[in-house]
């Protein structure tokens, strides 16, 4: 049993990372359901600060470029172990800091002039890489730690995400491992990952940590020892055991890396370069800022028909890119139902309720646009509003998205993509549903057509927009409204609004 144990695991190895190019969850109540107007149902739109919100596209921005996951890859496979000038952190106080990581952790973080360089290298030519991977981890490490924990896996396990994947859900390398914890296809399918054409479930964070927990522990009780333990997913126990024969029968990491691949020889000082970097990241001047959104500030709800993030984007108000961030297993952004699967949809814990108390409204809603969908074309335009855009530097779906009136689903149905990833010069085919003029010095909005308004027949109320409120929450306070009424009864072309603006709606 346990030989042919060993031998699965042997091959398993070759398959999945001899060629891995990568380094990187009360009473029930009785709630009236809101009907929903499947015919126009809007984002929900907040004042927001224009400061804050480029920040924000920035951010975005770097959640959507493949960048970082490259760079820790180099930086991995062209480790040359050269002595490095950096007079800010001496070779004493490196000594006994990883001295003290020693002491708590079953990894061997022993000094060595190896370790060092590639410490100090870290330090002085990639400080912002490392903080951006010090913001992302705030959000990821501690659904981690939980499950590693479960198995029983160390806890500073977590810092192999970042050699794998520099923490991008979706980064796949080019030998087609996937995910935070880079998965190949088949090695993936073993441990229970779901791929399919909609879903990916090695770009879940949980699922694929509580895969990668069992992979390494399986590794570990063939190794005994946590630095083999880590070659071995790196490389496959095979190149492992090759190297310690070739090394004449040593079992140290140290002693037997100049026998292993060229990637796995730098994999581990990477992984331990990281650690030590992360445990001692505030003394070397990196900053511990909180999450944007916590993992405990979020939840899940299992989908009982099928949904696409832009649908649920549209009737809670979460921004696309968030939904996709939250939710990176689903590749064409759609969440199918099958049974007997258990998909699930990771909201914003203030949006959970507002979704669960209409629940049904909202699968209606989004079933009613499924039956749309079935001509191949979009049905409101004709061939002459087609445009061809050209993706630019700091360009993402979302954005090119808002900047026409239409949805991520939309532009990667017409253009036949099957990721959110884009490349500067591509061409996109898009059917706009509202005119675009590229902002000036001295315009700093989109420009839109005049809109006519119509006039009420009949006696009408006026209604001052409060904050928080949508064109959609103000159609359900007026029986018999329609959020068309209201923007053509006061020449509203869009769905932003801001508060203290006054509505004439009719009275019915």
């Amino acid at each position: 049993m346990a030989f042919r144990f060993y031998i699965a695991f042997f091959i398993c190895g070759l398959g999945y990372s001899q060629t891995q190019d990568s380094i990187m969850d009360g009473a029930p109540q009785t709630i009236k359901t809101i009907p929903i107007n499947t015919d126009s149902i809007q984002v929900k739109q907040l004042k927001d600060n224009e400061l804050a919100a480029k920040f924000d596209e920035k951010w975005l921005e770097e959640l959507y470029s493949n960048a970082l996951f490259d760079t820790i890859y180099k930086s991995v496979t062209e480790l040359d172990f050269k002595s490095i000038d950096f007079p800010e952190l001496s070779t004493d106080t490196l000594k006994a800091r990883l001295k003290k990581l020693d002491a708590k952790t079953p990894f061997n973080v022993e000094y060595n002039p190896s370790l060092e360089n590639v410490i100090k290298s870290y330090l002085k030519y990639r400080r912002n890489s490392i903080q951006k991977l010090i913001s992302l981890s705030a959000f990821y490490f501690p659904m981690f730690e939980r499950e590693l924990d479960l198995y029983n896996i160390p806890l500073e396990v977590k810092y192999l995400a970042i050699v794998e994947s520099a923490l991008k859900p979706r980064a796949k390398s080019r030998v087609g491992a996937t995910g935070l914890w880079q998965f190949m296809f088949a090695t993936g399918k073993m441990y229970g990952l779901d791929v399919s054409s909609y879903v990916d479930e090695r770009s879940d964070p949980i699922k694929s940590t509580e895969a990668a927990a069992k992979y390494l522990a399986e590794l570990y009780g063939i190794f005994g020892d946590w630095d083999l333990a880590l070659a071995a997913y790196n490389s496959g126990p095979g190149n492992v055991t090759k190297a310690i024969r070739r090394s004449g029968g040593y079992k140290n990491y140290w002693n037997i890396r100049h026998n292993l691949p060229r990637e796995t020889a730098g994999y581990l000082p990477a992984f331990l370069a990281n650690m030590y970097i992360f445990e001692y990241a505030e003394e070397h001047g990196f900053k511990k800022i909180k999450p944007e959104l916590a993992y405990f500030e979020t939840d899940t709800l299992r989908v009982k028909h099928m949904i696409t993030l832009d649908q649920v984007s549209e009737v809670t108000g979460t921004p696309i890119e968030q939904l996709q961030f939250l939710n990176p297993s689903y590749k064409l952004d759609i969440i199918p139902f099958i049974k007997k699967e258990n998909y699930t949809l990771r909201l914003p814990r203030e949006v959970i309720g507002t979704f669960v108390n209409n629940e049904d409204s909202i699968y209606a809603f989004a079933k009613a646009e499924f039956d749309k969908r079935e001509k191949p074309l979009p049905q409101f335009f004709n061939s002459n509003d087609r445009i061809r855009y050209r993706v630019k530097s700091g360009d993402y779906l979302g954005k090119i998205s808002r900047m026409y009136g239409v949805r991520v689903s939309d532009i990667k149905r017409w253009n036949g993509l099957r990721s959110n990833n884009l490349s500067i010069g591509q061409r996109l085919t898009i059917y706009p549903k509202k005119p675009y003029i590229a902002p000036t010095k001295n315009t700093t909005t989109v420009a839109t057509k005049n809109i006519q308004t119509k006039p009420i027949s009949g006696e009408s109320v006026i209604y001052t927009v409060q904050q928080g409120d949508s064109l959609w929450s103000i159609s359900q306070k007026f029986s018999g409204v329609s959020i068309q009424n209201i923007k053509d009864w006061n020449g509203i072309s869009g769905s932003k609004l801001k508060p203290g603006m006054k509505l004439k709606i009719a009275k019915t």
